[in-house]
């Protein structure tokens, strides 16, 4: 994993191409959960989401390393493609992009339009994951996994903004997919030498990550069918669950109700679009604003994509 230095050093390097992101303090949030709560905007990014971040810095380091790379291949569900896709067009490498069937129209346009190849492979992640693994065979591309520790350093950049731009932070609410964003603030938070408690979130339909911690070992679920499909994890990755279990307080279940909520709530609030992994730390401190009144509290609004459609059901309740 990365030392300080080499944190610093992502940010000049992904500062050169995505500028910072916003951290407001919202005073209707405040009001409604009786506590300071700090949002951090995610959802400002170039492509809609914090996963941008490690996108840009995991290619830029691959060729570094491996030059006379051919192309690469991954699995998404949309905002670590749409940060793939970005990475290698800047970077004039071909990407085939493989996603579940039936996954956002949105955000598989997104990609097209960052000039992904797409295809449409299986019924969740973790199947297009294993397309994905044998295309990379076939075309003798770079196959780019969901979690990676490069991944993690250019991701970690929003938690050294967020960190250094809002001190004393008692709590911070993160989603919880495939780990790299609550990873990138566990290591971020122990870089600073910070005392702040990480909360992980997961869906009450997807809550492998949940089951792992209270567990102590990796529990993987028959499906993951939640809305907020930035959080349809069903296996968790073993070198995340390390870091998690090592490093977060707890980890809290919220249903999609509480989601779709959460939703209503940063729209009426503070008029930005949350996607449903976007909103699901905000669901997770409404659940608890009891043990968080008076307190210092940040949420990740981690991203933006939603479809039109489903975001116009959300709000109408």
């Amino acid at each position: 994993m990365f030392d300080l230095p080499a944190l610093r050093d992502a940010a000049r390097l992904v500062r050169a191409s995505i500028p910072a992101t916003p951290q407001y303090a919202w005073p209707r949030l405040a009001e409604r959960l009786g506590c300071e709560v700090w949002v951090k905007h995610e959802n400002h990014a170039p492509t809609g989401a914090f996963k941008v971040r490690g996108g840009l810095l995991y290619v830029q380091s691959l060729l570094a390393a491996s030059p006379h790379v051919r192309g690469l291949v991954t699995a998404t569900r949309g905002n670590h493609g749409q940060s793939l896709a970005l990475a290698a067009r800047q970077a004039g490498l071909p990407i085939t992009i493989v996603v579940p069937e039936g996954n956002s129209r949105e955000k598989n346009a997104a990609m097209r339009a960052l000039g992904a190849q797409l295809i449409e492979f299986g019924q969740d992640f973790d199947q297009a994951r294993s397309e994905a693994a044998r295309l990379a065979k076939v075309q003798g591309h770079e196959l780019v996994p969901a979690f990676h520790p490069e991944l993690i350093r250019g991701v970690a950049t929003y938690a050294l903004e967020l960190f250094e731009g809002v001190g004393e932070l008692d709590c911070v609410y993160v989603p919880i997919g495939m780990g790299s964003g609550i990873c990138a603030l566990i290591r971020t938070r122990d870089l600073l030498g910070l005392r702040t408690e990480i909360v992980g979130v997961v869906s009450t339909r997807a809550d492998a990550f949940a089951q792992s911690f209270e567990q102590g070992r990796i529990v993987t679920t028959e499906r993951a069918d939640t809305f907020a499909d930035g959080m349809a994890c069903r296996m968790p990755q073993p070198e995340a669950f390390e870091i998690v279990r090592a490093g977060a307080a707890r980890i809290v279940r919220v249903s999609d109700e509480e989601i779709a909520a959460a939703m209503r709530v940063f729209h009426e609030d503070t008029h930005n679009t949350a996607e449903g992994a976007g909103a699901a730390g905000l669901a997770a401190l409404v659940q608890e604003r009891e043990r968080q009144q008076g307190r210092k509290v940040a949420v990740i609004l981690s991203g933006a994509n939603v479809d039109r459609e489903r975001y116009a059901q959300v709000l109408a309740g």
